[in-house]
């Protein structure tokens, strides 16, 4: 597996694994073990060292169950997660990014993922009642202490990003990108450049739709995360993004790829500090995934996927959720 660098060093294999889907969002669950049989696989056999989760993911399970999974090859792997949520009654709350919460919850999420640092802690969403310059200086004095080694933020916008970036340079930044959400691309990408920041695009399948297994047909189980998106709510969107998945397939039959394995080489392609994370619950969807990065793209390549000027129809986050967007 090849390396790329976050931030100024912070060495990633290429592509990173997702493990939210193993406890959560995405019925049905699998068993733990399989999933900490997976993750093994995928530092031993496969060279995969990036993984993420956050406190929130169940809330707690899918940081145990990461941390159960890493802990025999803790030292061979860059370990990711995430803060900035109320959890106190064990379920997800309103945003809580205080400096005292920011402090206790990551001394549980030590424990849960058994080791005695985060490589990557990322502010989940940014908290509006609380100064990004506060939530920085916690974290800058937790990576003085040692318990934390770089700092990230997620669906930041510019403004928190450069004032944060000012108190704790940004190691990475966490949000959604991919062939069909391209937002960051307008102001996002541009200030990484200028700051020496990473991207760590997440959902960088469109959420299973860019894989070409999901039609206007398709059905998710009651409780499925995908149930709150417009994208896959709406059937006229459905048939509509019907045409990212059509050029994809084109391209992947020229360059002998599936189209999943398209979608995440083109992010790729963007460049050179992008490290997406898609998430699976399956080895043999890993293999493919992970493959993606020997897929290259030639510049006729890129440009049909350019000059196709495709836009993404409905909304990408149910209105709650919209609003914890910082921009």
């Amino acid at each position: 597996m090849n390396k790329r660098t976050l931030g100024t060093d912070l060495e990633v294999s290429a592509i990173g694994l997702g493990c939210m889907g193993m406890s959560t969002a995405f019925p049905p669950l699998p068993e733990p073990q399989d999933m900490i049989a997976l993750i093994r696989d995928a530092v031993e056999q496969r060279g995969l060292t990036f993984f993420d989760t956050a406190q929130v993911y169940g809330p707690f399970i899918n940081e145990e169950l990461v941390g159960e999974a890493l802990e025999p090859v803790r030292d061979r792997v860059v370990l990711a997660t995430k803060f900035g949520f109320d959890l106190s009654g064990g379920q997800r709350g309103g945003l809580d990014s205080r400096p005292e919460t920011i402090r206790s919850t990551v001394e549980e999420s030590l424990r849960r993922l058994r080791t005695d640092h985060v490589d990557l802690l990322y502010q989940h969403r940014v908290d509006p009642a609380v100064p990004i310059e506060d939530v920085a200086g916690t974290v800058k004095d937790l990576i003085a202490e040692g318990k934390v080694r770089h700092f990230g933020l997620s669906e930041a916008g510019v403004q928190t990003i450069r004032r944060a970036h000012a108190v704790q340079p940004v190691t990475a930044l966490q949000s959604e990108y991919s062939l069909w959400w391209r937002e960051p691309e307008e102001a996002i990408l541009p200030l990484l450049e200028e700051l020496g920041i990473g991207f760590v695009p997440f959902s960088p399948l469109g959420k299973g739709f860019l894989t070409g297994t999901i039609d206007e047909g398709t059905q998710f189980a009651s409780d499925d995360f995908r149930n709150t998106v417009p994208r896959f709510t709406d059937a006229e969107a459905r048939r509509a993004n019907q045409a990212f998945v059509d050029l994809l397939n084109r391209v992947a039959e020229r360059r002998g790829a599936t189209p999943a394995q398209v979608a995440l080489a083109w992010l790729l392609a963007q460049k050179p500090w992008i490290v997406p994370i898609p998430g699976t619950t399956k080895p043999h969807r890993l293999e493919e995934n992970l493959a993606a990065a020997d897929v290259e793209l030639t510049a006729e390549d890129l440009r049909e996927i350019d000059d196709a000027q495709l836009q993404g129809s409905g909304g990408r986050y149910s209105e709650a959720n919209q609003r914890m967007i910082d921009r």
